[in-house]
């Protein structure tokens, strides 16, 4: 890769010494997430699970390296991995171009040990787009021209660290998992939402969608007072095309819903 579409001063990598405490800390979240869903077993007809916190490790724990952990003001949350996105890449909704020529980020990306013949690992030689990650990180590069100016105030996580799939391929939401499964799944993702929460202490929490809506609602109502009474819940139009109304100006939509929560100036 050129190395002058890496974002400029940011290294590849950074050696753990010259780490702060709270990005340690970042990091070490991510790690416990990822090694609890990791021994988590799922029932049919979910047939294959990737976490790309494992095999994609290397350039998500890049990703968390941008994060300005004492200045973030605005925190996006996600549902889980989409099958182009983060799964091929690592980043929360990830897509291949926008990981590697806008962010700047691109490791080499390992395999799941089960790994579905149709939802092949391909890393950043994928082909396929991830249209939900193509509009968001777009919309914060028309926004914010940068990913340094981006990560100043801003920073993006997923939910869950997982994906998905039946036998057929078909892409499986955490929301429809057995209640038991989905039970543990959620206390681990609940518990490491809360971590990260209390650790960048923002000022905006974004649900990307209704489901990531609901989900800091329920972590805020679990939280201590004087956190939760500091934060402010916005929610905005999932970029899924899977969707009409992302598919009708999402990006003016969305910066509208952030200008009108508060998120954004005009």
């Amino acid at each position: 890769m050129n190395p002058a579409t890496r974002s400029a001063g940011r290294p590849a990598s950074r050696p753990a010494s010259r780490l702060s405490q709270k990005q340690k800390q970042l990091l070490d979240a991510a790690k416990r997430l990822s090694e609890k869903v990791d021994a988590m077993a799922f029932s049919p007809p979910v047939t294959h699970v990737y976490n790309p916190l494992q095999y994609a490790w290397k350039s998500h724990r890049e990703y968390l390296l941008r994060c300005q952990v004492d200045s973030t003001r605005t925190l996006f949350l996600g549902m889980n991995p989409g099958p182009w996105g983060m799964a091929q890449t690592g980043v929360p909704f990830g897509q291949v171009d926008a990981v590697r020529d806008w962010l700047g980020i691109m490791n080499p990306v390992e395999r799941p040990a089960n790994e579905h013949p149709k939802r092949p690992i391909e890393g950043f030689a994928c082909q396929r787009s991830e249209v939900s990650g193509e509009r968001l990180w777009g919309l914060f590069k028309n926004r914010f021209g940068t990913p340094d100016t981006m990560f100043t105030e801003q920073f993006v996580v997923n939910y869950c660290p997982l994906v998905f799939m039946e036998e057929s391929a078909r892409n499986r939401t955490p929301d429809k998992l057995a209640p038991l499964e989905m039970q543990r799944l959620q206390d681990a993702c609940d518990e490491h939402l809360v971590s990260v929460i209390e650790l960048l202490r923002p000022k905006f929490l974004v649900g990307i969608g209704a489901y990531a809506e609901k989900c800091f609602a329920r972590v805020i109502g679990s939280m201590e007072r004087r956190i939760s009474d500091s934060l402010s819940l916005v929610r905005i139009l999932h970029p899924s095309p899977a969707s009409p109304a992302a598919n009708r100006n999402w990006a003016e939509v969305v910066t509208r819903q952030l200008i009108d929560g508060g998120v954004w100036s005009k």
